[in-house]
């Protein structure tokens, strides 16, 4: 596996998990079928830019806060289908069933850009901090939404 596909399946095993050692990434790769030395695994969380969040006593890496961001928006445009916006809140229209699953998400993340959420059936109220950060993540979630 070349580095470019080894950092891809780090920062998806760090999406999917917290990872709170090395080593337990390292074990993740070789599940994976990839053999790292500790340097090289070093190497690679640094140039990825991985941070260490601290939560509830606990630590574990993290995506920059970019890329956490993108991630974040890819993950609800994975639900939404639609995505419209009222001076600072924001309506994302899902499927039946789908708009809780979108509300947990963003409060499970508590992006600084989000006061709250009001899920129903198949719509979710985004209450925004402000406009500008309503108009930031609408057009973070149609760039996943619009290709």
């Amino acid at each position: 596996m070349n580095k470019r596909d080894r950092h891809e399946l780090i920062k998806s095993m760090i999406r999917q998990e917290k990872i709170g050692r090395q080593a337990d990434i390292q074990a993740g790769l070789e599940k994976n079928g990839v053999f790292v030395t500790q340097t090289t695994l070093s190497r690679d969380l640094r140039e990825l830019g991985l941070v260490k969040i601290y939560e509830n006593g606990r630590s574990y890496y993290s995506l920059t806060v970019e890329e956490r961001e993108e991630a974040f928006s890819q993950l609800l445009a994975e639900y939404a289908y639609k995505v419209e916006r009222a001076s600072f809140i924001l309506v994302l229209h899902s499927d039946l069933g789908e708009a809780a699953l979108m509300a947990n998400i963003i409060d499970a993340e508590k992006p600084s850009t989000v006061l709250g959420t009001i899920a129903g059936a198949d719509t979710l109220l985004v209450i925004c901090r402000n406009e500008e950060a309503a108009q930031q993540v609408e057009s973070e979630i149609n760039q996943f939404l619009l290709g």
